[in-house]
């Protein structure tokens, strides 16, 4: 008989080795750094101004809108340059059931992303139809068209002049001030907007978009269905623009056609770009640098904005093609490993 077999201990690697491979995070870690990062969030408004109070809550907004943006862009490889029309129809939405129909503001919300899910949908049947440039202008002809829509209707948009309405009162339970409670709402609502987005993409419609994404004829080879998957995720992303439109209108108390022109859908591409595709964090950064380029370069000068925005695009994309969370990504990558 043989004796007992020997292993070879150069193939029995040891198991922590092979686990983590170098320069990612520990899921546990990760974990910590999101509840540090929820522990900032909610301890900042007590600590700023209420000017800057607000801009975090825009940077909010704008990252909840981004984040749809991420879905369809980033995740389904799909191009659009109309997502500010989906914006305004979220915000236009809330305007007008509080303004004209004594609505609740929590109440408006979901309505709103109803009403942006379906609209997102109608106009993605014919749209996911066609790709590339084609599908680009598509979408852009969406954000030229809504602005004279919106002012055609007057008895119900306002018109040209917009609609003004009342801020959400913080209750008296809560001792917060209304720039306070504004951002605790539009935290909220980001926080449960990412975790159904994470959520989404973790499921198996995540895995049939990344499919579509990166290979379309093998994504259909393998059973995905492309017109509906990519119908469902414009669909989706409209319905988180219109999330974001309706906290903006909570937010800003005022809707006007002239906020939701062409330039802010160029804008909140721009800012997905920059932020990261493709990255659950990529929205946040995205959010930063629409709000606050444009708010620091207007205090150099009146005609900076455009100027400095433009060029710190360039900048970005020369020194991190993936944008800045796929720079950090690849600054993660270099920490040494510990063995």
């Amino acid at each position: 008989m043989s004796g007992p077999t020997k292993v070879d201990d150069t193939t029995a690697a040891p198991a922590p080795a092979r686990k983590r491979r170098s320069g990612t995070i520990p899921a546990r870690w990760r974990w910590i750094a999101l509840a540090l990062l929820l522990a900032a969030a909610v301890y900042a408004p007590f600590q700023l101004v209420p000017f800057h109070v607000f801009q975090l809550t825009m940077v909010l907004v704008y990252a909840v809108a981004l984040l749809g943006l991420n879905l369809l862009v980033g995740h389904a490889g799909q191009i659009s340059l109309g997502h500010g029309a989906f914006f305004a129809i979220g915000a236009y939405t809330s305007a007008v059931l509080v303004d004209r129909l004594d609505v609740p503001y929590l109440l408006t919300l979901p309505l709103a992303a109803a009403v942006a899910f379906l609209v997102g949908f109608g106009l993605g049947v014919p749209a996911m139809r066609l790709r590339g440039l084609y599908l680009a202008l598509v979408t852009l002809a969406i954000a030229i068209f809504l602005v004279p829509l919106l002012k055609r209707f007057e008895e119900l948009t306002g018109g040209s002049m917009g609609l003004t309405l009342p801020k959400p009162v913080p209750p008296a339970w809560s001792g917060l001030a209304e720039d306070q409670w504004l951002y605790f709402l539009a935290l909220g609502v980001a926080v449960l907007a990412f975790l159904v987005a994470a959520s989404l993409l973790r499921s198996r419609v995540g895995r049939a978009l990344h499919a579509v994404r990166d290979n379309e004829i093998a994504a259909e080879v393998m059973g995905v269905r492309l017109s509906s998957y990519k119908t469902l995720a414009f669909a989706w992303s409209a319905m988180f623009a219109g999330v974001a439109g309706c906290v903006y209108t909570w937010v800003i108390g005022f809707v006007s056609p002239d906020s939701f022109t062409v330039n802010l859908s160029i804008t909140l591409l721009a800012g997905l770009v920059v932020g990261g595709l493709g990255s659950l964090s990529g929205p946040v950064l995205g959010g930063l640098f629409v709000m606050f380029v444009p708010s620091i370069s207007q205090d150099i000068n009146d005609a900076a904005p455009g100027v400095i925005f433009g060029l710190l695009i360039i900048l970005v994309m020369y020194v991190a093609p993936q944008g800045l969370a796929g720079l950090a990504g690849r600054l993660i990558k270099k920490i040494p490993r510990k063995e």
